[in-house]
């Protein structure tokens, strides 16, 4: 299993409009072979020292079988349509690939 934390800063005052461009593309990607989890999530409040909260950030957390699956879902015809929606309102984009230790 593949596991993939995007975090997506959308550019001030646009996290709502990056919201639901991600909402309208679920559908797409949860039809994807081998997508097992991808949600978008956005900072709650726990009032935990260590936490740094962002009101622009969208975290995606994904779960794909295999490493083909997420490389497929990159290049899927819906993400690159995705992308274009999404270039003027995003201000920048830092993924982390995991595999279990």
């Amino acid at each position: 299993m593949i596991c993939v934390i995007a975090t997506i800063k959308a550019k001030a005052g646009q996290r709502h409009a990056l919201l639901a461009c991600i909402q309208d593309n679920l559908s797409n990607v949860h039809a994807e072979e081998g997508c097992m989890e991808y949600q978008p999530m956005v900072d709650a409040d726990s009032s935990l020292g260590a936490q740094e909260l962002d009101e622009n950030i969208v975290t995606m957390v994904e779960k794909w079988e295999t490493m083909a699956n997420l490389n497929a879902h990159a290049v899927a015809p819906h993400m690159l349509e995705y992308r274009e929606k999404v270039k003027d309102i995003v201000e920048s984009v830092s993924l982390k690939v995991l595999t279990a230790a």
